[in-house]
């Protein structure tokens, strides 16, 4: 299966990383962004093509993953979708318009495409989706990231709550940082309660899910180190989309 990327940047360069030492099975045919020497610095590195554009990158994969932004999913997945090839989606905030999201599905059923979403820099997404065949009441993350992963400067060491809400404001607001929530709130068939902390005193991204129903209840809590490409993207980030293709290509699937 020959694999196209939109978004040359973090998530990119750690998959290229994963096929040089070996540990991604996965065939990254085709490279496509707006810098086009990022593309073409990610393609020679493992012998692979650039794209001149959306139709060339369409022409010449099989499936496409956006690892670009909210934009980049708003403006090219329907058209990759109406082209009849699978998607994989990073940028999962774009999803929170529930206008949007119902049009691309509707867009996969008709032209038979499958449109894969991972876990992301969260842990627990499996019994969130185990838990939703019950009924979820209560669902709720907090966010705690270094001052600098989030953009914003802080004197001192006091830590300060940047937002408060749900999860289709966050990902407004915050479109880079908290794409977990919108993850969640999926998975969950809920608008996510989401708070955002920056906190001079951490040094790793943190999340913890608070998540009750008929199941039980779940806690988890997740401490990621940043990406060494960017800070605002949690290197988990990159393993899951790893660990995704990795998937697609094995017998034995474990989990959902």
């Amino acid at each position: 299966m020959k694999i196209g990327i939109i978004g040359c940047g973090a998530i990119a360069s750690a998959l290229v990383d994963f096929v040089e030492k070996g540990k991604l099975d996965a065939n990254l045919h085709c490279f496509y962004d707006l810098s086009p020497e990022n593309a073409q610095k990610l393609a020679s590195r493992i012998d692979a093509q650039v794209a001149s554009d959306i139709d060339d990158l369409i022409e010449k994969s099989d499936l496409i993953m956006e690892a670009a932004s909210q934009q980049a999913v708003i403006s090219n997945i329907p058209y990759i979708l109406e082209h009849k090839r699978d998607v994989v989606i990073m940028s999962v905030g774009a999803l929170m318009d529930k206008e949007f999201h119902d049009r691309i599905q509707q867009l996969a059923k008709e032209n038979k495409c499958k449109i894969y979403l991972p876990t992301g820099a969260i842990t627990g997404i499996d019994t969130v989706n185990a838990a939703n065949m019950g009924k979820i009441t209560q669902v709720s993350l907090t966010t705690r990231k270094p001052p600098v992963s989030l953009g914003v400067h802080l004197d001192g060491e006091d830590e300060k709550v940047l937002f408060e809400g749900k999860a289709s404001e966050a990902v407004k607001l915050f479109p880079k940082n908290i794409n977990v929530s919108s993850t969640l709130s999926l998975a969950s068939g809920i608008d996510v309660d989401v708070k955002i902390i920056a906190d001079p005193k951490i040094k790793n991204n943190t999340h913890e899910i608070h998540l009750k129903g008929s199941f039980g209840e779940l806690t988890t809590i997740t401490s990621n180190v940043s990406s060494k490409n960017n800070p605002k993207t949690s290197a988990l980030a990159a393993y899951s989309a790893a660990s995704l293709l990795n998937k697609l290509n094995k017998t034995i699937q474990i989990g959902s």
